[in-house]
């Protein structure tokens, strides 16, 4: 049982940190307590600051001792509540943002060590500096902290060549629930030597322990990149290209990602500087990512050639534009990147992370259109994202003139049919963005009741009196 914090309590933690260590004044401290999205605003007595793994360890150990909850926060950009304390007031805020240091870049052990505050742009910035590649991309990556992304096990737009967050680390260092600090940070890439406890922090969403710190993998950095934005006419057909571009390119291909017509429409609408440069009436667009990593690789006109092929007579491609430049690649990128921005400058949305089988995706999109037609008329779809590993946002955004009101009021029943569809096409109802404080019902309705005793398990294992994120994940 967590308990009220006492002043005393308050005044030591504040002497773990110092002067510059926490957050004063309730102007100061208001964008720690309240989520990305606007859905959760908490109430904190205390906002600290750690600057170093003996401080979060000093903070921990008080918690646990006084029974105290602790809510771990990194940049904040999460979709489900994950790092936003409750209403309640007795929760205190742990942000990560002091501890950014990258500890070291192994070029020729192809690993970083980087601390959990270190924002994942900081971490590519390190990597290339080095001539070498961290590849987790994201939207966010400039406010995103590494471990934020560690404790949402994120994914993003690499996924299909490199895997997510669970597959890029090597090792961490973690602060557990009582204080004790477990040095992992090892940087091998064979190890078993026991049970992989690494994984069980990586999208915990901080329910058992503060991650600190953590070993990562490095890649050669692409010596010969092409990037090409491809016009088809139905989500199936962007499944033939994919097919296809396996064929010739192997595990070269970095990125697949698919938009359609409506979600580059509003993008080119409300974000500045973002345009339509395929010039195409297609239905859908596919965002296509080759990174060849030696020189003279000739991505760019194998490229070419795989698309020329695709666009013979009956083939899946009805237009493509290859980029000439990085800026334009760049321009690219931003076009898919800026679907999100466009969808909240067009008004409400109601939002679904959902994965599949990748030769479910066509299915989910026809019928999961369908739901949205007919169960928030007010709305219409937008599914849009990373099709080459199965992970769509699967959104219905207001449509114009709509009633924002009704349309909002459909947002649980259209929840229920479009988690159940998922759950029929032998999918997932969290991809990417985790459980948090938004998903906890569906994950105590949806999951395998041996599977949920086990998870309660572990955590009462690792945090027994329950202070770590309380009410995120698990009830």
């Amino acid at each position: 049982m967590l308990r009220a914090i006492e002043p005393r309590t308050l005044e030591a933690l504040r002497g773990i940190v110092g002067p510059s260590g926490w957050v004063r004044g309730a102007e100061d401290a208001a964008p720690y307590l309240r989520d990305f999205r606007g859905l959760y605003r908490g109430a904190s007595p205390l906002v600290l600051l750690p600057a170093m793994v003996e401080e979060v360890a000093r903070i921990l150990a008080i918690c646990h001792q006084e029974r105290i909850g602790v809510v771990p926060q990194g940049g904040n950009t999460g979709y489900c509540g994950a790092a936003t304390p409750d209403e309640s007031g007795q929760q205190i805020v742990l942000a990560m943002r002091r501890m950014h240091r990258v500890r070291e870049v192994d070029a020729a052990d192809l690993t970083m060590i980087v601390e959990a505050g270190c924002t994942l742009a900081e971490a590519q910035a390190a990597a290339l500096a080095s001539d070498r590649l961290f590849p987790l991309s994201l939207g966010s990556e400039g406010s995103a902290q590494i471990g934020g992304n560690l404790s949402t096990n994120a994914g993003g737009t690499a996924v299909l060549r490199y895997g997510m967050m669970r597959d890029l680390t090597l090792g961490l260092e973690v602060v557990l629930a009582d204080g004790r600090v477990l040095s992992a940070l090892r940087k091998l890439r064979k190890d078993n030597t026991g049970y992989d406890l690494k994984s069980l922090f990586i999208g915990a969403e901080g329910t058992l322990g503060v991650i600190t710190a953590a070993a990562l993998k490095l890649f050669p950095r692409p010596r010969d990149p092409a990037t090409a934005l491809v016009g088809v006419e139905t989500p199936a057909a962007a499944l033939e290209l994919l097919q296809r571009l396996r064929n010739a390119f192997g595990e070269e291909i970095s990125s697949f990602e698919l938009m359609p017509r409506r979600a580059v429409e509003l993008t080119v609408r409300h974000v500045e500087g973002v345009a339509d440069p395929l010039g195409e009436p297609a239905p859908w667009f596919v965002l296509v990512e080759i990174g060849a990593a030696g020189e003279g690789a000739n991505a760019a006109s194998r490229l070419v050639d795989a698309l020329a092929a695709a666009s013979a007579p009956a083939g899946p491609v009805t237009g493509a534009l290859l980029a000439s430049s990085a800026a334009q690649a760049a321009a690219f990128w931003k076009l898919r990147e800026s679907v999100p921005e466009a969808q909240r400058r067009q008004g409400a949305s109601l939002k679904h992370d959902l994965s599949v089988p990748v030769s479910e995706v066509p299915r989910l999109i026809e019928l999961g259109s369908a739901l949205i037609e007919r169960l928030a008329p007010e709305g219409e779809t937008i599914a849009y994202g990373h099709v080459g590993d199965g992970n769509l946002h699967f959104n219905a955004s207001l449509r114009s003139g709509a009633d924002p009101a009704a349309f909002l009021a459909r947002q649980e029943s259209l929840q229920t049919a479009m988690f159940d569809l998922v759950g029929r096409l032998g999918g997932s109802f969290s991809a990417e963005h985790g459980i948090g404080r938004l998903k906890v019902g569906e994950l105590e309705r949806r999951t395998d009741p041996v599977e949920l005793d086990l998870m309660r398990a572990v955590k009462a294992a690792f945090d027994p009196h329950g202070i770590m994120n309380p009410g995120k994940v698990l009830r």
